[in-house]
């Protein structure tokens, strides 16, 4: 039984309250045909409806994590001499580029841009303008770090009005405690309701600018899904541990950069002194992430989409400021003179070439709701931005609301011949009208492809990774963790639950078991905090603890919340005791720090975990183990590694219907050929495709070596350095070629089983598939890491369960010693058949579209 079903059939007399805020009709087909193409008519001869024509000429370089990719985004910026374009969702101004920060003080991007700014680089940054009582992202901080110099510009958008007014301050006191927990939601008044979700017009209080994009000097584009911001920097290793007891030179993540959003999220990364998790006891969070780097035609479009929505801004909030700084952007001449894009980077025609009446013109500048590309014959295609701000208005006509990554989507789905990989931070999708409210029907399109392969008797596999659970904070049975059981509960009726998902839609359709065709994982790893006898020496003879020490170091590199840090008032070039004591005394000892993070050992050629040395007692040791979820956050689907869509858009309604968060992706079809093995079938295949395809599932199988933050290679480098590097022909590369081989099969399986074995006997994490109510729940995890009725919990979170374990640590070492990259299988059983949340919370119906 459905908690939501049940909740709302309750609940009908408000529901229909509240539905009149939505009596227009919503566009949102994601689909293409007639009436698609009525409401697109500026660019309905586009592939998928995309706001920019196919290109070619192009050339693109992934990235898989943040490691690389920001160290890429360094060398531009350090090398800029025009210009600097960045749109994100998050921008940190203390974030550091390159590790350890200590040995990189000058990669701050502050520092970067600021260093840029003084070269005469024109710096322009869109950052989304958060509520701060709902979300605080800091903007305003972001605004007044970067603002120091003349030649920095930045625009937080939207602004939050009503009917061309400041929102009244009955609304804003109704959210000034509310926080992204559904108990609070639902306690909101009806107005409030409507304003945090977009209802009232003009206003958007919940749909975000989602998108990441960097442009420099106008000929060198970054995108995908990682923002410059706390939290993203992870190598392909993704640490858990960041506790150096020999140096705290090494440390890798300082102040707010250390996070673990399922213990306590960046609720407010302005209050610093919340950021409590003590390194010698806590993990942080892996983060698994995709961007990729561009260069050629497609690089005027970005810049289009960039000078239109600059331009909107400024004229709607910046041009009566009296800041020389805020300038309208137009674009060069060898852009506007192809005839496509205006000056102000409006389009002047559709693809082909028909001239825009006045009439259409005026109205899509009005609107600025952008797609990306659609480039080329067989190169990048592009897809959509959607600008939710501008939401339907009776007195401005039919507005353009863009969903082309959806029909991308879709699209590529239909036409696959053997194989899509989905790599995705949600999956909330629907296979009918009846899985209402879930509109993007991207699962439809899934049913109907594996449908037809069974049909006709032909190999076909879908191969989805994505996070167990959503990345908030909380035990999950907690009252205050309904947001996360709705999202779950979302996507369980996706995959598998409710009668019309995914796989029940597949065998309702004949296929007798949808798990040959389809299949789900997620992502885990361990590692050991070396909380040593190193350690404890140190602490003796400087009189120091090591948290003591290392929020002034934390302090020294400046990486908290506005330089503050931890408030030590520590800083470069002065003395600070408590760091100059412990680090004098630890120095002195002569500690080996090659262990502080024993994450090498499941990967490529990693030293035996039996083999890592520890200082100290047994009993201490096996209290350092820590486990978390690798946290997948990249947005990609590559289709027979042939054809690759990457960008900022979740697989959720969110990002996909085009009339709530804005959103950018690509779509790259790479004419160069590599001859590949689907199926047993000698084929030719898209190297970029290949390439990007292999190097995920070499990382998550365990067949990549540690990557060394401190020594890049080619990978570490934009296009304009030189293309991807990439072992092909490699016994781990062909182990990974063919996805139909019996030998692929019993490798990702059998690691992923193994694997997922391992973790649920070491540290009973959920979700797990034997879990299945809220008492074998308790039995299994609450008692243990929660506590319950009275009695206190045994355990820290993402520790071992020492009673697993008789043979003390050498036995953890063992089972943990089996583990093998970080692939575990999807827990599709946990909780089958009972609510996720409680009977009888207040609901109502606006709460549907903030989960989907």
């Amino acid at each position: 039984m459905s908690f939501f079903h049940d909740a709302k059939a309750k609940m009908e007399g408000l529901i229909d309250d509240v539905k009149e805020v939505f009596e227009r009709e919503k566009h949102s087909h994601t689909h293409l045909g007639e009436a698609c193409h009525a409401l697109h008519h500026h660019h309905a001869s586009n592939r998928y409806h995309s706001f920019a024509p196919q290109r070619s000429r192009n050339a693109a370089k992934w990235f898989a994590d943040g490691c690389s990719y920001m160290w890429a985004v360094s060398v531009a910026l350090e090398e800029a001499k025009e210009s600097i374009w960045i749109l994100d969702w998050w921008l940190s101004p203390e974030l550091y580029l390159r590790r350890p920060p200590s040995k990189n003080e000058g990669y701050r991007v502050d520092r970067m841009l600021i260093a840029a700014a003084e070269r005469g680089v024109k710096v322009n940054i869109i950052v989304y303008k958060e509520v701060p009582s709902v979300l605080t992202l800091a903007s305003a901080h972001t605004k007044h770090a970067l603002e120091v110099h003349p030649n920095i510009a930045v625009f937080r958008h939207p602004d939050h009005l009503l009917n061309g007014e400041i929102v009244g301050n009955e609304i804003l006191k109704s959210l000034e405690h509310f926080s992204f927990k559904s108990l609070s939601l639902a306690k909101l008044p009806e107005d409030s309701l409507k304003a945090l979700y977009g209802a009232n017009d003009d206003m958007i209080f919940y749909w975000a600018h989602h998108e990441k994009l960097c442009l420099v000097d106008r000929k060198l584009a970054f995108m995908g899904g990682l923002d410059l911001c706390f939290g993203r920097w992870d190598p392909n290793s993704h640490p858990l541990a960041d506790t150096h007891p020999g140096d705290l030179e090494e440390i890798l993540y300082p102040g707010q950069d250390f996070n673990n959003a399922r213990v306590s999220d960046f609720e407010d990364v302005a209050k610093w002194q919340n950021n409590t998790l003590d390194r010698t006891k806590s993990g942080r969070m892996g983060w698994s992430d995709l961007s990729i780097c561009l260069r050629g035609d497609v690089v005027d479009d970005l810049m289009a989409h960039f000078v239109q929505r600059w331009n909107f801004i400024y004229g709607e909030k910046y041009s009566v400021r009296k800041d020389p700084r805020y300038t309208a952007l137009a674009l060069e001449p060898r852009v506007f003179e192809a005839g496509y894009y205006k000056e102000d980077g409006s389009n002047a025609k559709r693809i082909g070439g028909e001239e825009l009446s006045q009439e259409s013109q005026g109205e899509y500048h009005h609107y600025k709701l952008h797609g990306i590309w659609d480039s080329l014959q067989n190169q990048f295609s592009g897809l959509t931005t959607r600008d939710s701000v501008e939401q339907n208005d009776p007195s401005r006509g039919i507005p353009i609301q863009l969903h082309s990554i959806a029909n991308a989507y879709i699209s590529v789905i239909k036409s696959s011949k053997f194989f899509i990989y989905i790599e995705n931070q949600f999956f909330i999708t629907a296979t009918s009208d009846s899985q209402h409210p879930v509109r993007n029907k991207i699962g439809a399109a899934i049913v109907e492809r594996v449908v037809l392969a069974h049909q006709n008797n032909q190999p076909y596999k879908v191969i989805v990774c994505m996070p167990s659970v959503p990345a908030f904070a909380g035990d999950l049975q907690a009252d205050d963790s309904l947001e996360t059981r709705a999202i779950m509960e979302y996507q369980y009726n996706s995959i598998c639950r409710g009668g019309h998902s995914i796989m029940e839609a597949i065998e309702a359709a004949g296929v007798p078991d949808a798990k040959q065709y389809i299949r789900f994982y997620n992502l885990r790893n361990f590692d050991r905090i070396n909380a040593n006898s190193t350690m404890s020496a140190a602490e003796k003879q400087s009189g120091v603890s090591y948290e003591t020490a290392r929020k002034e170091h934390d302090d020294i590199v400046g990486a908290g919340y506005g330089g503050r840090g931890e408030d030590t008032g520590a800083v470069r070039g002065q003395h600070n005791s408590n760091y100059d004591n412990y680090q004098a005394a630890a120095t002195h000892l002569k500690s080996n720090s090659n262990f502080d993070t024993i994450t090498s050992t499941y990967m490529l050629n990693g030293p035996p975990l039996a083999s890592i040395p520890w200082t100290g007692a047994p009993e201490e040791e096996i209290k350092a183990f820590i486990s978390e979820e690798l946290y997948i956050h990249t947005k990609v689907l590559i289709a027979d590694d042939e054809i690759v869509i990457c960008g900022s858009a979740n697989l959720n309604d969110r990002s996909q219907l085009g009339d709530h968060d804005s959103e950018i992706a690509v779509v790259i079809e790479d004419p160069e050929p590599i001859d590949s093995v689907i199926a047993g079938q000698d084929v030719t295949v898209s190297k970029f495709a290949a390439g990007l395809r292999r190097q995920l599932f070499r990382k998550h199988l365990g067949l990549l070596p540690f990557q060394d933050w401190t020594r890049p290679d080619s990978n570490f480098y934009a296009l304009d350095k030189g293309p991807n590097s990439y072992d092909w022909g490699s016994p781990s590369d062909l182990a990974v070629q063919d996805i139909f081989s019996p030998a692929f099969t019993e490798l990702w399986d059998g690691r992923a089983k193994t694997n997922t074995e391992v973790f649920a006997k070491a540290f009973h994490c959920v979700p797990a598939d034997h879990v299945r109510n809220w008492d074998e729940y308790d039995e299994f995890y609450g008692k243990l890491f929660v506590g319950r009725k009275g009695q206190e919990k045994k355990y820290e979170y993402g520790h071992v369960v020492e009673e697993e374990f008789p043979g003390g640590v050498e036995e953890v070492k063992a089972w943990l010693g089996r583990v093998k990259g970080s692939l575990v299988e999807m827990s599709l059983n946990f909780m089958e058949g009972v609510d996720f949340a409680k009977e009888g919370l207040t609901f109502n119906a606006l709460t549907d579209e903030i989960y989907t």
